[in-house]
């Protein structure tokens, strides 16, 4: 009956390394370029892949029982949904998520911030072309959001409307430069 449950003390040690082996995923793929985890959170991810470690293993690891299996799936789901609702704190936020970066500004591209973001300028022209954009003159600022995402503000835009002036206040390694034009 071994295969099956373990020892009380077995179940708190499983919880502490599962717990332990999330939060260092969390913070290794937070500190990853963005294209690693591009349309996901860094939380989703590990999540993901860690439920996907815990399956694979309880179901061919004879060592492993499959109540401690358990007990590392519903601990990675706690986690997740815990870390998902202290997003909402700023703290927990920056430690979690990625800010927007603006990658154009003005017609200008910021090579910095495309480095910063793991993209190249080709793969920046390929995503604003499959967005319909042509010449970059059509264009104000281009906004890599948190899940990898690009905004496309066009230069006809008002760019003091309020969710890109928001994007724009909390932008990294965004400065607003005078208007040369």
């Amino acid at each position: 009956m071994g295969w099956l449950t373990d020892s009380w003390s077995q179940l708190g040690e499983t919880i502490a390394r599962s717990a332990l082996i999330f939060l260092a995923a969390v913070v290794l793929l937070r500190m990853a370029r963005r294209r690693t985890v591009a349309q996901w959170t860094v939380v989703d991810v590990v999540t993901a892949v860690s439920i996907g470690s815990v399956v694979g293993r309880t179901a061919t690891a004879d060592s492993e029982s499959v109540l401690t299996g358990l007990v590392a799936l519903v601990t990675l789901v706690a986690l997740h949904a815990l870390v998902i609702e202290a997003r909402r704190l700023p703290g927990v936020r920056r430690v979690t998520d990625h800010r927007v970066r603006v990658l154009v500004a003005e017609e200008q591209v910021r090579h910095r911030e495309l480095r910063r973001c793991g993209l190249t300028p080709a793969d920046l022209e390929e995503r604003l072309r499959l967005q319909g954009v042509r010449d970059l003159g059509e264009v104000r600022y281009v906004l890599f959001e948190r899940q990898g995402g690009l905004t496309v503000v066009g230069r006809d835009d008002t760019a003091q409307a309020p969710l890109v002036a928001s994007a724009l206040d909390d932008a990294a390694g965004w400065s607003p430069q005078p208007r040369t034009r």
